[in-house]
């Protein structure tokens, strides 16, 4: 079986663990490059150290070991030495799903959980923030194996329950960045576009590298509705009753438009834009953020 077809949502959902998630969607991945140009981040090697509990044994330096009969391992640093920061959403309106087995937030973190396992593999320094309508959670860029064992624990036990204010977190998001980061944003965007944009080009000015995985659910990209429909906005609880065959056009046109506007904004300040659905396999969304920020390099 290939194994593309162990990389979609609804197989990595039956995996409970979310660090086995991670390993699961990386180990696919990782599979799916070996015919590809893309090899990750770019390390050099810097300095050894003694081996400790924990440390990959595959990163033994054997040659060492053989003149001194002790384990070391080579210690790496990144060439950029960018310090990276993942960006979860937690507002009420991420824990939507329509017919997917996972909800957008429960994607958001599958990513979020497998690029931390990604860039601690390769001595990239990555933290975590999260926020609804402001910075709730917080923890600052390591490369160390504890750093990745805190971020999958805090993932873990997050829920989507607060209510939203993206460009108000975002704006506070830049202001109490120290220096210049990869900011990797999960979420759907659903708010004031103008101020979240506006924010999104502060952060951007200020420096730093952006990500934007913008993830709707799969019915909010495609609206796989018929007839009478009753929706509700989780937020707002605000409730619309509608015909899904007469609004159809003009919804997919609108939501068409409502990403196109972002892209091309973010474009302009070369934020780099990865809209994804809940239906997209894992492997599709790590590559194209692998493009990206090789791209950068």
């Amino acid at each position: 079986m290939s194994h593309e077809k162990y990389l979609k949502p609804s197989v990595i959902r039956s995996i409970k663990r979310l660090d086995l998630r991670a390993q699961f969607i990386i180990r696919g991945f990782m599979h799916g490059l070996h015919s590809s140009p893309l090899h990750g981040f770019s390390v050099e090697f810097s300095e050894h150290r003694k081996y400790s509990q924990g440390d990959d044994p595959n990163d033994i330096d054997w040659l060492v070991y053989a003149k001194t009969e002790k384990y070391y391992v080579k210690k790496y640093e990144s060439e950029t030495n960018l310090f990276g920061y993942l960006v979860v959403d937690t507002s009420r309106s991420m824990g939507y799903t329509y017919r997917q087995e996972m909800t957008k937030f429960e994607y958001s973190i599958c990513i979020a959980a497998a690029l931390a396992y990604l860039m601690i593999h390769q001595q990239d320094p990555v933290g975590l923030i999260t926020f609804d309508k402001q910075i709730v959670k917080s923890i600052k860029p390591k490369a160390s194996r504890k750093q990745l064992g805190e971020i999958i624990s805090i993932l873990s036990n997050l829920a989507p329950t607060g209510l939203t204010d993206i460009s108000s977190s975002v704006t506070q998001l830049a202001a109490v960045l120290r220096r210049q980061s990869l900011v990797m944003i999960f979420s759907d965007l659903l708010g004031d576009i103008e101020k979240i944009l506006r924010s999104l080009h502060q952060l951007r000015h200020s420096g730093n590298d952006v990500i934007l995985f913008h993830i709707l659910d799969e019915a909010e990209a495609k609206f796989p509705f018929h007839g009478q429909i009753d929706f509700l906005d989780p937020e707002s609880n605000e409730n619309i009753t509608a015909n899904a065959d007469e609004i159809k056009i003009d919804y997919i046109n609108s939501i068409n438009d409502f990403k196109n506007r972002i892209q091309r904004d973010c474009a302009k300040s070369k934020i780099d834009y990865v809209p994804l659905d809940t239906s997209i396999q894992f492997d599709k969304a790590l590559i194209e953020y692998l493009t990206r920020r090789n791209g950068r390099r």
